[in-house]
């Protein structure tokens, strides 16, 4: 038996035994006399079954079958006691045991065969949970769009997720899908048939922020004229989206993260508060943990929702998505209108593939329904492109020169290696400073300043030349 199983008894002799007879089954086992750091363990670790004693001084074997049921559902309890009664059989099962074994045990086979089934069932129900969790994934429809392999691997982290109520944090620039993800989440989760609610917190004015999430009684303030419902209760069941968390003010930050703590709220103006049960999904176009260095952010917040991280790559970071975005978008549009999808021309296709997309999938969608609008034939041309798309021109990295037009200034330089690097690393900073070998805050003060200077978007895809290819400059 490869299985991790937790032992609970009041008596020694009895956690040993028991352990003995499992281990030379070839189970794993953790044996304790104290239900209660039973139940830490199994806050902490995995485990396969759990077999508890029925009378306990610490906690009843009744008990721990409700907390465990509470903690991992699903899990099975195995139950053992010495009062063979049927209403003591009758009261575990009802608490949630999965079998009742009685002492005295003659015969060692006897529990591990029971473990053993335990074991059995739990992993097929698992599995079988999985199996439907990734049919319903596939058979559901999605804007996802994408094969490439960072798509990939924000597909597989939603599917892997989307049976829990773990939180989670959806990173990425503006307009790279990120509502999108968190949509996935919950329509391919136990939820889907909940509410699922968004909220933009940089669009909320602190005043009534508290207002739209917890909700308000009626006087509470000014124009409260009837009560209100917040947020965090209209979920109830379902998914709460909290869009640019990043952008929220620290006082709410408070408030928030003691809801998320205690999931319960307490509407402004009211003195009592409502429980929820909502899977919150944050997202964030900011670099949080930059934030918490500069006091920004609370660092307990942000390890509350970072449990799980999802990094939606930019669409310069996924170029072989581009072409399959547009036909995407194409016949999305058709199909609104009732039409046959256009086709995209070579030359056109070539510069949807070259341009950096700063605005991401955003401005690409927004690219094809203005070559739609423009579009006379049956086919896309650059003609009906937008210009800055249509008329670019991918930069080159130039280190070396012969001619006095080819030098640039020192500062312009140095953006664009420390463009190209972040471009080349994800847009990983911290990683970026360490390859470039400066401090992280130099690195975030020269980004500022560049951005200030209203940074061209098309410095992010330049192309180093090698020295062979160049001239070389010649110094008086």
């Amino acid at each position: 038996m490869d299985a991790r199983i937790l032992v609970i008894d009041d008596e020694q002799d009895v956690c040993d035994m028991l352990a003995m007879v499992l281990e030379g089954d070839g189970a794993s086992v953790v044996a304790c006399r104290s239900p209660h750091k039973a139940l830490e363990y199994l806050a902490r670790e995995e485990f396969d079954a759990v077999l508890t004693d029925f009378a306990m001084p610490e906690m009843a074997g009744i008990q721990v079958c409700e907390r465990v049921a509470g903690m991992c559902p699903g899990l099975p309890v195995l139950v053992v006691t010495g009062q063979a009664s049927m209403e003591a059989a009758v009261a575990a099962m009802r608490a949630g045991a999965f079998d009742f074994i009685t002492k005295p045990i003659s015969d060692p086979l006897f529990i591990t065969l029971a473990v053993n089934r335990a074991v059995e069932h739990y992993r097929l129900c698992v599995e079988l949970k999985r199996l439907r969790i990734e049919v319903a994934a596939a058979a559901a429809p999605s804007d996802l769009v994408g094969s490439s392999a960072a798509m990939r691997q924000v597909n597989e982290t939603i599917v892997r997720i989307a049976p829990s109520d773990v939180t989670v944090l959806v990173c990425g620039e503006t307009g790279t899908g990120k509502e999108l993800v968190a949509r996935r989440i919950h329509a391919t989760g136990p939820r889907k048939n909940g509410p699922f609610v968004a909220i933009n917190c940089a669009a909320v004015p602190l005043a009534l922020l508290e207002s739209e999430l917890f909700g308000h009684a009626r006087g509470a303030f000014t124009d409260a004229k009837v009560e209100r419902t917040g947020l965090f209760v209209q979920a109830h069941r379902g998914t709460l989206f909290l869009d640019e968390v990043g952008e929220m003010p620290l006082e709410m930050q408070t408030k928030l993260l003691r809801a998320l703590q205690e999931r319960k709220v307490r509407p402004v103006g009211k003195s009592t508060e409502v429980p929820f049960d909502v899977r919150v999904v944050a997202a964030t176009n900011r670099d949080l943990e930059e934030q918490m260095e500069e006091k920004r952010f609370r660092e307990d917040l942000f390890y509350r929702i970072n449990v799980v991280r999802i990094s939606v790559p930019a669409l310069r970071e996924r170029p072989s998505d581009v072409l399959e975005l547009a036909h995407y978008f194409l016949r999305r549009h058709a199909e609104r209108r009732g039409e046959t999808p256009r086709r995209i021309s070579m030359p056109a296709a070539k510069k949807l593939t070259a341009y950096d997309w700063p605005g991401n999938v955003r401005e690409l969608e927004n690219c094809i329904e203005r070559a739609l609008a423009f579009a006379r034939y049956d086919e896309i041309t650059i003609d009906d492109l937008p210009e800055k798309v249509g008329s670019y021109v991918e930069e080159q990295f130039v280190v070396v020169a012969n001619d006095a037009n080819e030098i640039i200034a020192l500062d312009e330089l140095e953006r664009r290696y420390v463009t190209r690097a972040l471009v080349l690393l994800g847009g990983n900073k911290a990683r970026a400073a360490e390859s470039l070998g400066i401090d992280r805050r130099t690195l975030y003060r020269k980004i500022e300043r560049w951005s200030e200077q209203q940074m061209p978007a098309s410095a992010s895809r330049l192309r180093a030349t090698r020295p062979e290819e160049a001239p070389v400059a010649k110094i008086a």
